[in-house]
């Protein structure tokens, strides 16, 4: 290598990507936040509002339904007018539905403020906002970084539940949620001022390294208005949708909406199983840090396998486990892998299609991992309703899970990590 590339590869002292990060961590806490609202206002909301409990679960439910179909939609706009735009009207718009919430008095606009706008805002931020600022950023800490932003969605849920309940007792649901809007009205300046959409404003690479500002310019990847008729075109796009649709059905869908009730059914309480799931959320925070570390040095597709074959045999595995602080051991395990598979499937996502459409294509897949949780959250409930336990819906998970774990396999190794092992 010349002395003239080498210097252009060496990074500067201080790369500005870490202060985009640092920006983007704080969307994603207040993002991760407003999403965990809904679970803990219900019952105030349910005493305050005299709605019927179907009635609210409604609008908490067309809430996820939008959060997840507004993930190709951020993802395109980030690819086509840059993340900082998007990320600040996401705020905006999260500030505003949270605002109006407060004066909802009607069903419907509970539904279209507490569900539909709420829903977009954090759509708009917490889904694509991490992937889109990690790929275009970063090349050889892409993992790391986006390890960061996982952890980051599971430390704000973390912060944010016992001070909601906190909030939900003292100032009411109606001044909590003015909290988390305020909180959002005043971090989209913030946002809007620091982050940049890409290092080639700023004259430089990925990770740091120093280019002439034209030559980044030039360098700088530009999205491709037609990769979505490429990817459905794709082998890998198809694996890589139907393994997130697993975990989406086998984490947030069948655990995070039926834990609490599963714990009941073995006699639990719900203090109990409140537990469970913070001990989970702290090793999840574990897992998904070490996740990114791991996919930066790894192939992500054996990493992928992995991760699936482990989280089918631990929820093999509940079902015969005793209630009690055996639990425990489940808490770690699944929660060390919860959301652990993020990382690599956008390192995969990014490989394959180019970090410049990551926002697009990772936006669908996304998408079908909401579509999975929302399945499963369903479809548990049924099948508890129908055979009064919940063993046959976590086996069936388990299966699910194994089947992920070999098609993650049947990935393409993306040329840029085939030719270090060449």
């Amino acid at each position: 290598m010349s002395e003239q590339a080498s210097a252009r590869r060496r990074p500067q002292r201080f790369f500005y990507g870490w202060i985009v990060v640092g920006v983007t961590v704080l969307a994603l806490l207040v993002a991760a936040g407003a999403r965990s609202a809904p679970g803990v206002f219900l019952l105030p909301m349910e005493q305050t509002l005299g709605f019927s409990r179907s009635t609210l679960s409604l609008a908490v439910s067309l809430g996820l339904l939008v959060f997840g179909l507004a993930a190709p939609l951020s993802g395109h706009l980030m690819d086509r007018f840059g993340p900082r735009r998007i990320a600040v009207a996401g705020l905006l718009l999260l500030a505003l539905s949270l605002a109006l919430s407060t004066l909802a008095r009607s069903a419907l606009s509970l539904d279209l403020t507490w569900g539909l706008l709420s829903g977009l805002g954090t759509g708009l931020v917490g889904s694509v906002l991490g992937a889109a600022v990690a790929t275009r950023w970063f090349v050889r800490q892409r993992g790391l970084v986006t390890g960061l932003f996982g952890a980051a969605t599971s430390a704000g849920q973390l912060l944010f539940i016992p001070l909601l309940t906190s909030w939900a007792q003292t100032i009411g649901w109606t001044g909590g949620a003015l909290v988390i809007a305020g909180t959002a009205l005043v971090l989209a300046p913030l946002v809007g001022w620091l982050l940049r959409d890409s290092p080639a404003e700023l004259g430089l690479q990925p990770d740091g390294d120093r280019v002439p500002a034209e030559a980044s310019a030039r360098a700088a990847p530009r999205p491709d208005p037609l990769v979505m008729r490429r990817a459905l075109c794709h082998r890998d796009f198809w694996l890589l949708s139907t393994t997130f649709f697993v975990c989406g059905a086998t984490s947030n869908g069948l655990v995070g909406t039926h834990f609490i009730a599963y714990c009941g059914d073995r006699g639990l309480t719900p203090g109990f199983a409140a537990g469970m799931l913070a001990l989970m959320g702290v090793f999840n925070f574990i897992g998904t840090l070490a996740s990114g570390y791991f996919t930066d040095r790894a192939d992500p597709r054996f990493l992928l396998g992995l991760y699936y074959a482990f989280r089918g045999v631990s929820l093999a595995l509940l079902p015969f486990v005793p209630p009690g602080y055996s639990l425990i051991a489940f808490a770690v395990l699944f929660g060390l892998d919860y959301i652990a598979t993020v990382p690599p499937t956008i390192a995969l996502t990014a490989d394959t299609f180019g970090r410049a459409n990551v926002g697009t294509v990772y936006g669908w897949i996304f998408c079908a991992h909401q579509v999975g949780a929302a399945l499963a959250s369903w479809l548990g409930g049924v099948s508890r309703d129908a055979l009064g336990s919940y063993n046959a819906a976590m086996i069936a998970a388990a299966i699910l899970a194994g089947a992920a774990a070999v098609l993650a396999l049947g990935v393409t190794v993306p040329a840029r990590r085939a030719q270090p092992a060449q």
